[in-house]
């Protein structure tokens, strides 16, 4: 039995991972107020919940809200299978075919041909800098081989099993999984093809991302196996290209786009990492050359969307797992990234794609 004032409070209440109230999820079991002492029942979606102290303390704030409210008795327990299956199964199907053709969630893939052009690093700054304009983002680490974006955000959380679900962790408020969160320590991942289109299928299938405006999958480098499942599983995501200044790269940067259009997938655009360095005299030393963004986008036939200059404080966000995007905004590579997050926001199409509506 649930006090209907209780009930009004409590529904304020948002789970921190499946980010829906608890009352909804069937998380408050009981609550009842009696000589200004209210009295909760809180059962908890697994025993191990990480975010269990933050729930609990939530829930006592709601509680203490209530006119007449003076105490807080909580008694927290773990869901009971049965309940739990039925939560994960009622989840599912109001989810389905999350990242199908007909989506509202926008999927950007980014890309590089070669390794080493800073692609997982643009990928981590532009998830923080589009979560900060208020979009709901996730980021899907794609680079199984070469994992980074769990230390680039500063993450040590690994996902909470809910079922056969997973609830991805949070960090500087983008959602994300990757390979790193279930190995132990450094340890390398040496996969085959079937292993890491498995691995993608899963993390499209079995995280549960809640409602996302924007997924970014950051991928390995080159044309391989990931990418071929991402054009088989998601046709119809976007891809940036990403290439260092250097000639040499522009090439290979273009193969990266190409095998993306033959899965159908659109190029938005090219962005040059490591577009030289400032110098005190205001000269601009380069150290990767010139002219490999432009060369790339003129191959691909698509605009040069982003120059992330070399930066120290890009560098050192990157070790520290705080993005410059959030701890130095105004750093030239910064404010690039800055600015790249606020042009995707306004060149997305949804031409050719169905509104989840149906006629009364």
């Amino acid at each position: 039995m649930i006090d209907p004032r209780l009930e009004r409070a409590l529904g304020t209440v948002v789970d921190p991972e499946i980010r829906r109230p608890l009352v909804e999820l069937d998380m408050i079991t009981a609550a009842s107020l009696d000589d200004g002492t209210a009295r909760i029942r809180l059962e908890l979606t697994v025993a191990a919940c990480p975010a269990a102290d933050r729930i609990q303390a939530d829930v006592r704030q709601a509680a203490v809200s209530v006119t007449g409210v003076e105490r807080v008795e909580i008694e927290v327990g773990v869901m009971a299978p049965a309940t739990r299956q039925a939560l994960v199964e009622r989840l599912r199907g109001s989810r389905p075919q999350q990242f199908g053709p007909d989506t509202l969630t926008r999927i950007v893939a980014v890309a590089s041909g070669k390794g080493g052009v800073g692609k997982s690093t643009v990928t981590a700054n532009l998830a923080v800098a589009l979560a900060a304009r208020g979009l709901a983002v996730g980021v899907i680490d794609a680079d199984v081989h070469g994992y980074s974006i769990p230390a680039l955000l500063g993450s040590a959380d690994r996902p909470t099993r809910v079922g056969d679900m997973m609830m991805p962790p949070e960090a500087h408020g983008v959602r994300l999984v990757s390979i790193g969160m279930f190995v132990e320590g450094n340890r390398s991942v040496s996969w085959r093809g079937p292993m890491l289109h498995r691995t993608l299928a899963q993390f499209l299938s079995d995280v549960w991302w809640g409602d996302l405006d924007v997924l970014l999958i950051d991928m390995p480098p080159g044309t391989g196996d990931v990418a071929i499942s991402l054009g088989q599983l998601l046709p119809h995501a976007e891809v940036l290209v990403v290439t260092t200044p250097q000639r040499a790269a522009a090439e290979v940067a273009e193969r990266a786009g190409e095998v993306a259009r033959q899965t159908g997938q659109r190029v938005l655009g090219v962005v040059e990492n490591m577009a030289g360095l400032a110098q005190r005299d205001g000269s601009i030393l380069e150290l990767f050359g010139a002219g490999g963004g432009d060369e790339a986008a003129r191959r691909l036939g698509v605009p040069v969307l982003a120059r992330v200059p070399l930066s120290v404080a890009l560098r050192e966000g990157g070790d520290a797992g705080a993005p410059v995007v959030a701890a130095e905004p105004t750093d030239p590579a910064a404010a690039a990234i800055i600015a790249l997050a606020e042009a995707l926001r306004g060149t997305r199409s949804i031409a050719g794609r169905g509104l989840p509506v149906s006629p009364a």
